[in-house]
């Protein structure tokens, strides 16, 4: 059987997220990597698998799926060993649904609400109101987080998701470690997994990176 393809891009925190869920389950991938910026995903080849044309897209020998967390359920019923990663258990699932929705409708939209500014608006600075309500989402993080994961004391993908997000973001908008410290223990935690640096931590830096860059070039445009 051939190796499930993801089309994905190293600084894409959804792309990120799944690559952790990979390297957690020890799942082999071939990678296709589109390139947004380029607009890559607006061609027909691409619109025909996604139309949406958001990554990352899984195609597992036929079987299309175009979002995250749709992907990394599917990655963990299909290839986990166990359900640790994705509970069955319907409580502990629903602890984990909430916090995929928390990070897709506040900790990744609030980020998006930033980068779609810098990258196509070319705004020259990151406007006050836009830097607070990051820092709110980080606020609610910081009061959800009463174990050691985010949905307890069990990593999940949930964990992936939300640190793929967050680790990005604390690159142009830090993380005060004294104001949120539960947070921070969190993101600790979660860096100190073997494959974290590959799968999630280089292209969260290469982001943060690229929106400052991005920020000072467009003050000289």
């Amino acid at each position: 059987m051939p190796k499930p393809v993801l089309y994905t891009i190293g600084l894409s925190p959804p792309c990120r997220a799944v690559e952790l869920t990979a390297n957690a389950l020890g799942l082999e991938l071939e990678r296709k990597t589109v390139n947004l910026l380029a607009g890559e995903n607006l061609k027909p080849e691409f619109l025909k698998l996604n139309p949406k044309h958001t990554v990352p897209v899984l195609d597992d020998d036929g079987t299309i799926i175009g979002e995250s967390h749709a992907i990394m359920i599917y990655l963990v019923r299909k290839y986990g060993k166990s359900d640790a990663l994705y509970p069955s258990d319907i409580v502990q699932q629903a602890r984990v649904n909430e916090a995929l929705h928390f990070e897709s409708g506040v900790l990744f939209a609030r980020l998006r609400f930033i980068t779609e500014l810098v990258f196509f608006a070319r705004t020259t600075e990151i406007p006050d109101d836009r830097i607070e309500y990051v820092r709110k989402a980080y606020r609610l993080l910081e009061d959800s987080l009463s174990d050691d994961f985010i949905a307890g004391r069990e990593m999940t993908i949930a964990d992936f998701s939300c640190i793929s997000t967050v680790a990005s973001t604390v690159g142009f908008i830090p993380l005060d470690k004294s104001e949120f410290p539960r947070t921070n223990a969190w993101m600790e935690r979660m860096q100190r997994l073997p494959y974290y640096e590959q799968a999630n931590g280089a292209g969260a830096t290469g982001l943060g990176q690229l929106v400052v860059k991005q920020l000072a070039d467009n003050a000289k445009a």
